[in-house]
């Protein structure tokens, strides 16, 4: 099934010069770049975008590091794009993960772990909205796609 998935590039992400090499990653990988724009986040999207985590005592240094500097949002799509993104991602400490993963090749951190994704079909499309105007993210044919795919695969 065709998804559309969030990816945030951390402010580490920005800090070290990788913006181009992770979008890369998932490019590569045949995802479609549906949306891009840099934001600064503010203590109130933050509240709401890791309320989750609200009652942690680290939630403070979660949001005061995502407002060290600018973030970059991105939307990709793709077959399975959630799944995707995570498994290219790799775990969240990036100590634990595998080398060829995201984290497992730039991120010796739990925090500091290069890239936020959407973990969920339903945690896509609510933080998809939280940081895209419906006219910020793009369809438009790809002219790679029909050699992405087999045509029973989307």
């Amino acid at each position: 099934m065709m998804e559309k998935t969030l990816v945030i590039l951390k402010p580490c992400t920005l800090q070290r010069g990788l913006v181009g090499e992770i979008t890369n990653r998932f490019e590569r990988k045949g995802l479609r770049l549906a949306g891009m724009k840099m934001v600064q986040l503010t203590d109130e999207i933050l509240n709401e975008h890791y309320a989750h985590l609200s009652a942690k005592p680290f939630f403070q240094r979660v949001k005061d590091s995502m407002m060290a500097c600018p973030v970059i949002v991105c939307c990709f799509e793709g077959v399975d794009a959630i799944g995707a993104v995570r498994t290219l991602a790799g775990p969240t400490n990036g100590r634990k993960a595998a080398p060829g993963t995201i984290r497992g090749d730039y991120s010796m951190s739990f925090q500091e772990n290069i890239v936020h994704a959407s973990d969920s079909l339903e945690a896509a499309e609510v933080e998809l909205k939280r940081f895209f105007e419906p006219e910020e993210i793009f369809e438009y044919n790809q002219a790679t796609f029909d050699f992405l795919y087999a045509n029973d695969e989307y």
